[in-house]
């Protein structure tokens, strides 16, 4: 009789009130050992190797949102939380991949150590020119510098004659929206919102950003009334809140906002309260939600573009790999909300 293959993973507990927690009368998350189903014809056991933190996976366990309108199925209690993830294939029944092949899943992979998935769900990754690593897929090259991409260039349709504004510019897409404006795009003005002096200096000086305003400050509203004295023509959103309400009395008439996220209203049950709402009726100004599945034919020629920029150089590539066992994979992604990392951060899986 053969020994039944498991897994340890991380499930959904319970719907979160504010900020997942790992402990107390209610925990968001569980820690379980799992018997994994046996291989069938076009499915792989992989053995994950990295997973992707990103602030929108707490919209999978809970926002204000109805889960039939959300963009992506949520997930249920008692079923495993999910991310992106790389791997390295250890059984197929597939023949697209073999085994030792290193492969990528976007955004439906389980916090686990293992997975059997099928091959429709995975990418083979291809080897990066100029011996970039391959984690890259996870970042510039992955969901974030793809979505920086498309909400700036063909969702925001940006001109070098913009004045350009990004929020959570220290983050993992708003980091790379600042360098497309600025050193691709190479836009008129590109101004950042972070988080402190620190994050505002790493904006301007690592990414290239012509100014950064700290929205902590208590002179914010008039710091970005300073930094943008020509009004401004697109505001990339990654946070919504405070942060939106004071960049709309800024926008140009006609002008427009993406909104890829709204990071600040996640961990909060607290509506959002938008004292300058009626500037986007008094200038005319659009605001477009977007999502990067609604944009998959563009997709080759970004990455095509996000890598030749960064192997001449034009643009950095900002990552953090943070080593964690399975049991600190939430902690690691719980942490990323406390705005304390640049760029994209990922957990790096040990065993």
């Amino acid at each position: 009789m053969t020994t039944p293959l498991t897994t340890r993973q991380w499930s959904l507990a319970a719907h979160p009130s504010g900020t997942p927690t790992l402990s107390g009368p209610e925990p968001t998350f569980k820690l379980e050992t799992v018997e994994l189903p046996r291989l069938e014809d076009g499915q792989v056991l992989v053995k994950i190797q990295y997973i992707s933190n990103d602030a929108g996976l707490r919209t999978y366990i809970g926002c204000s949102v109805d889960n039939d309108r959300m963009y992506v199925p949520p997930v249920p209690p008692g079923e495993p939380m999910r991310a992106g993830m790389i791997g390295e294939v250890l059984e197929s029944r597939s023949p697209k991949f073999k085994v030792g092949d290193v492969v990528h899943e976007t955004h439906r992979a389980p916090w686990a150590e293992k997975v059997v998935i099928n091959d429709s769900d995975l990418q083979a990754l291809s080897p990066l020119p100029g011996g970039l690593s391959n984690i890259h897929y996870m970042g510039a090259f992955g969901g974030t510098g793809l979505a920086a991409y498309v909400g700036l260039l063909h969702v925001a349709q940006a001109r070098k004659e913009h004045t350009i504004v990004v929020s959570a510019a220290a983050g993992a897409t708003g980091s790379m929206v600042i360098q497309i404006a600025a050193k691709i795009l190479g836009a008129k003005r590109v101004v950042g919102i972070a988080g402190g002096a620190e994050k505002c200096a790493w904006v301007v000086e690592h990414l290239g950003a012509h100014a950064c305003v700290d929205y902590k400050s208590p002179t914010f509203k008039e710091d970005l009334k300073a930094a943008t004295p020509d009004e401004v023509d697109i505001f990339y959103d990654n946070v919504g809140g405070a942060v939106l309400d004071e960049t709309l009395a800024r926008m140009k008439r006609h002008s427009f906002v993406a909104v890829c996220g709204a990071v600040s209203g996640y961990n909060s049950s607290e509506p959002m309260a938008l004292r300058n709402w009626f500037e986007v009726v008094s200038q005319r100004i659009t605001l477009r939600g977007f999502f990067l599945f609604d944009y998959l034919d563009q997709i080759p020629a970004a990455i095509e573009q996000l890598v030749a920029a960064a192997v001449d150089g034009r643009i950095n590539l900002n990552i953090e790999e943070v080593p964690a066992t399975i049991e600190g994979v939430p902690q690691v992604w719980i942490d990323m909300y406390t705005g304390s990392a640049k760029g994209k951060v990922i957990t790096k899986l040990e065993y």
